[in-house]
């Protein structure tokens, strides 16, 4: 079931700024400054790639993936745009995280981050989506109840009640009911 323009951009607005959020706390945690219009930039491209995939309802074989691409952009893109000291220049020389290339404990913070969130967001997804469908169930039911009375007293104003069911004969039915016959065989 496809879904309608305003609840894309409202899905995509919620998953870029979970992106973001996510990702600005843990640049800060980790030391790093994000300066207003990087996040403005990173909040655009999260949301760009989250309305291009807010289509339809999304599996965690969909949103991992993306998350953990745009997790990556956001990444790069915070380091190009951290200024950097001279005093943490000198001490990023003898470190193997350069800015762009992450040391193995980053890449496992992101790996968890993007893993959890991703199961978050899948199931979160699930969760919204079973909603839906159950609340278009509910509508259906309640517009049947209440615009059927309405109508049905419109249409049966002239019209003549039909006449008295009576039973039709079953062609072709089999009865194996009971228990089976007894079968006698003759010798002969």
């Amino acid at each position: 079931m496809p879904a309608t323009l305003p609840f894309r951009l409202a899905r995509a607005t919620a998953f870029a700024a979970v992106c973001l959020g996510l990702s600005v706390m843990a640049h800060v945690l980790a030391g790093g400054s994000v300066s207003a219009p990087t996040a403005t930039v990173a909040l655009v491209l999260a949301f760009a790639a989250a309305l291009a995939a807010s289509g339809r309802e999304r599996t965690l074989a969909v949103i991992l993936p993306l998350l953990a691409g745009v997790q990556a952009g956001l990444h790069v893109l915070f380091s190009l745009a951290h200024a950097a000291s001279p005093a943490e220049m000198a001490e990023m020389i003898g470190h193997v995280h350069s800015g762009l290339l992450p040391g193995l404990g980053m890449l496992v913070a992101h790996g968890w981050a993007v893993g959890l969130t991703a199961l978050w967001l899948a199931r979160g997804e699930a969760v919204l989506w079973a909603l839906l469908r159950r609340l278009g169930v509910r509508l259906r039911r309640v517009l049947i109840v209440v615009v059927t009375p309405a109508y049905a007293s419109f249409l049966t104003a002239g019209a003549i009640e039909p006449g008295v069911l009576r039973p039709a004969v079953l062609r072709h039915v089999v009865s194996r009911r009971g228990p089976p016959r007894n079968v006698t065989v003759t010798s002969g």
